[in-house]
Parts: structure tokens; C-alpha cells; sequence
């Protein structure tokens, strides 16, 4: 039985280990007054990522938006950038997306054009 639980805890370890960088829960800087709390994680070979608080002047609040993907379909290019989607709430749109991550920030840019003309944000680990 022991080596069973050895194995076992050493395959959680591993597991825990081997996560990618930019696995976790994000806060996002403010868009038109509201902060969300993202958490991102894998979606097949990709990291996708969706919102799961809300809060508008310091207070939570059910937004519309909750439950929503926000970070799609990030594919790793290494060196912790990531290319795919990100969705914006305010316009509803979705855009070219850029994710650079920096320790515990994340600088995570929407584009459009080919990426000429970029929007960004800085996001913060919180988990």
C-alpha cells in the first residue's frame, strides 16, 4: 500500500511541477470601471482563460460577464509569450491576442490590423 501513495503523491507533485507559467487565477486592470478575476488553463494543446469574479468600485457584482472566455485558445511560442484570442467585454469584440509574461505579471495585448495597432493591459497573478 505504501509504494502506492508514494507514487501517487509523487504523480500530484509532477503534476503541480509541470504546470505552465501562465496557469492560475489573473486579475485584470480596469476597463470601463470593472475588474475581473480570470482564471486560465488549459484547453486541449492551447490555455484558455475565463472570468470567474467581477467587481466594480472595490465591491464584487454578478456581471453579465461571468463564466465568459475572455484569454482563447493561447498557443505557447516560449519564453512565456503566448498568441491566440482575447475577447473584450466592453466592445464585445474579439481580437489578436498577445500574452508576455514577467514573474507574477502578465502583459496580455488585444490587436488588430496584423497587429498594428495593439491595446494592453497588465495583469497580475492573484493564485
Amino acid at each position: 500500500m505504501k509504494p502506492l501513495l508514494i507514487a501517487a503523491a509523487f504523480a500530484a507533485v509532477a503534476g503541480i511541477a509541470s504546470a505552465d507559467p501562465v496557469e492560475g487565477t489573473w486579475q485584470t486592470q480596469p476597463d470601463d470601471g470593472a475588474v475581473a478575476l480570470v482564471k486560465i488553463v488549459p484547453c486541449g494543446a492551447n490555455f484558455c482563460g475565463t472570468i470567474q469574479r467581477t467587481f466594480k468600485d472595490g465591491k464584487e457584482y454578478k456581471s453579465p460577464n461571468l463564466g465568459k472566455q475572455i484569454v482563447r485558445s493561447m498557443t505557447p511560442k516560449g519564453n512565456g509569450k503566448y498568441e491566440g484570442q482575447v475577447w473584450r467585454p466592453s466592445n464585445n469584440k474579439v481580437y489578436l491576442g498577445k500574452i508576455s509574461l514577467s514573474g507574477n505579471t502578465m502583459a496580455l495585448k488585444g490587436c488588430v490590423a496584423g497587429g498594428l495597432i495593439c491595446k494592453s493591459q497588465t495583469w497580475t497573478r492573484v493564485q
